[in-house]
């Protein structure tokens, strides 16, 4: 099948949402444009490493941080119907000089090693959504990624596994039972 690359130029929106609940939620990414939807299937350590990374690229070539405004956040659910196109396997980040702009790229998990470079449109590679955000969309993505993280299961203080409600088995503590 060949190649389908899902571009999203300035989009009308890119956020990071979850399904379920916390242990057992489902992470998307999603890009709506004028006529077009796209959500991908990731883990949530892909979101918060995305968010880490994007926040990192923005200090370092943008020092925009008044164009960010939190009151303008896009806290709105995931657009339904789900209909994600492809699991995540790499994720690529770049930063485009001349428009002032961050490119975000989610290519699929495919079955061999991946290499991913922003802007590569080899037929042969896997299906990729790529995104280019202006300096304050990129800012309200971090935010929304960073807070969805941060509202799943607290890590436990010792092995820094997350807590399920019933208990935890923890490695460090050689099998003993914590309760929460």
């Amino acid at each position: 099948m060949p190649r389908r690359i899902h571009e999203h130029p300035s989009p009308r929106r890119f956020v990071a949402g979850t399904v379920g609940l916390p242990g057992e939620r489902a992470f998307y990414l999603q890009a709506q444009s004028e006529h077009d939807l796209t959500t991908v299937l990731l883990e949530k350590a892909q979101v918060a490493m995305l968010a880490d990374r994007i926040a990192d690229l923005l200090d370092r070539v943008s020092a925009d941080e008044e164009l960010a405004d939190p009151a303008s956040d896009d806290n709105d659910p995931l657009t339904v119907p789900l209909e994600e196109q492809f699991r995540v396997g790499v994720l690529a980040l770049g930063w485009e000089e001349d428009r002032g702009e961050v490119v975000v790229e989610a290519h699929a998990l495919g079955e061999e090693g991946i290499t991913a470079e922003i802007g590569d449109n080899d037929p042969e590679a896997s299906d990729t959504l790529r995104v280019s955000l202006a300096p304050a969309a990129a800012r309200a993505f971090v935010r929304r990624a960073r807070a969805l993280v941060a509202a799943g299961r607290p890590p436990c203080p010792f092995c820094l596994q997350p807590l399920d409600p019933t208990g935890h088995v923890c490695p460090r503590a050689n099998g003993y039972r914590r309760r929460p």
